[in-house]
């Protein structure tokens, strides 16, 4: 019985080593069960009847109702948390225009704040809770609260500074702690289909990119910043608290156990070094549409109504490509999932973008660019299983940490390079179509990165990946 104990104080160090070992013998995920008896001593005589045994069964791996309910928690968690930020183009707009903050400086670093931390800060955030994994469980609702509080009280700032800090930093810092347990659980409740359950997760982002812009901005309009702030505060509260109790690790994690430590080992491999140099690239020409579609719609003509049109259309495009490229990536190699993505979004740049003229066109490209382009992050499961091939004692969750870090440098610098690109409306009536239209540079800087974001095929042909 010492033994049978020792294996049970043990168990949940390989929490995701026993889900792949579950998937490898099918049927057996939905009836793995774990037995404890107390150690208790019988009669010499062996009359006395066996203790009794205290038994437990597994929830189902990649199937069942626990597994679709933790699944749908992350997917509103993933809408709440990323809607938010994606959506600070209608505060930006708002705070340059309206007191106390019209004129200030700065505005943009509270946007770049509150999604470039989070994105940077994946991996500390995922080491802290590898190193004290007790804490996993309370992350999430501690990450919510401190949500919460940021955002009531970025409804009484009164300087720029104070937004950057609460609606910036500390947002991020709590979305930060309130996602991430959404990874570190997610392979644990599915194996054979985790590339599908991500695509369904991220696709929340491009559904909150639809609904969350329209309901902050109508608020902003009929009332202020500090109603919206406060009623999206409210919001977010409400509608995580219920699922709060779905985000929750498959195996229960153990009263003894030991800390993980740091290991960035797999940074040096080849192959995550090609594929997250050309994850970094994608992401440096990735954000620039999304910012400044609507005001190139405007330039041809578009009604307000109209330029929000084109956000809004690459968002339930992104939706369909993040679950479909997600499916894809549990069945073929990441850099083929990587290739599709790239050719579909450089095609639609250089081509559709490129020679648009007319808000028609336009809208076909915002469809593709959404459809393709939104899909990139869908291939990160995809990395994580080459990686883990070739670095077999890599935890996936911190390769897609530092994937997420290397699309927050991305983020960052992609607000400052749209500025230069575009200052002065460089190529403008010197060249034809799109091009000429004084956003030429920023369309074929779009371009080149989506293509080289695909260089991974590439890798792959001379045995980097």
């Amino acid at each position: 019985m010492a033994a049978v104990s020792t294996e049970l104080a043990s168990f949940p160090q390989g929490l995701r080593d026993i889900s792949v070992q579950e998937s490898k013998v099918g049927s057996r995920s939905n009836s793995n069960i774990l037995c404890a008896t107390p150690n208790t001593q019988g009669t010499e005589d062996g009359l006395d009847s066996p203790p009794p045994s205290h038994e437990f069964s597994l929830p189902a791996v990649d199937s069942g109702k626990d597994a679709w309910l933790f699944l749908a928690a992350c997917f509103v968690m993933e809408a709440l948390i990323w809607g938010f930020p994606f959506a600070y183009g209608v505060f930006q707009e708002y705070y340059s225009t309206h007191p106390p903050f019209a004129g200030s400086n700065n505005i943009a670093v509270i946007g770049t704040c509150a999604m470039g931390i989070m994105y940077l800060s994946a991996p500390i955030v995922f080491g802290i809770l590898q190193r004290w994994p007790k804490i996993q469980p309370w992350s999430t609702p501690a990450g919510v609260l401190l949500m919460c509080i940021a955002l009531a009280f970025s409804s009484f700032a009164t300087t720029t500074t104070q937004l950057i800090v609460t609606q910036g930093v500390l947002y991020a810092l709590g979305g930060g702690f309130a996602y991430l347990p959404c990874i570190m659980f997610m392979d644990q409740w599915f194996v054979k289909k985790l590339g599908l359950a991500y695509g369904i997760m991220w696709a929340g982002t491009g559904l909150a990119g639809i609904v969350v812009p329209i309901i902050l901005q109508w608020i902003l309009d009929q009332y202020s910043f500090r109603t919206a702030l406060r009623a999206w505060s409210i919001c977010v509260f409400v509608l995580t608290v219920p699922l709060l109790r779905f985000i929750k690790p498959r195996v229960p994690i153990a009263q003894v156990h030991q800390s993980r430590p740091f290991d960035f080992s797999f940074v040096a491999t080849s192959t995550f070094g090609v594929l997250q140099i050309c994850n970094i690239i994608e992401a440096l020409g990735f954000f620039l549409p999304s910012i400044y579609l609507p005001t190139y719609a405007r330039s041809l003509g578009a009604s307000s109504l109209m330029s929000t049109l084109t956000i809004i259309l690459f968002n339930v495009a992104s939706v369909f490509g993040c679950v479909l490229m997600g499916a894809i990536t549990d069945k073929l190699h990441v850099t083929t999932c990587i290739a599709i993505s790239t050719i579909g979004s450089t095609l639609g740049v250089f081509v559709v973008w490129g020679f648009s003229m007319s808000l028609g066109a336009l809208y076909v490209f915002c469809i593709i660019y959404g459809f393709f382009a939104g899909s990139y992050t869908s291939t990160w499961p995809g990395i994580m299983r080459e990686v883990k091939r070739v670095k077999e004692s890599v935890d996936p969750t911190m390769v897609f940490a530092c994937l997420a870090a290397g699309r927050g440098i991305g983020n960052v610098a992609s607000g400052p390079l749209s500025e230069t690109l575009i200052k002065g409306m460089p190529w403008k009536d010197q060249a034809s179509f799109a091009y000429g239209s004084g956003y030429g540079p920023l369309i074929a800087f779009t371009g080149v990165t989506a293509l080289l974001g695909g260089a991974s095929i590439l890798g792959r042909r001379v045995g980097w990946v």
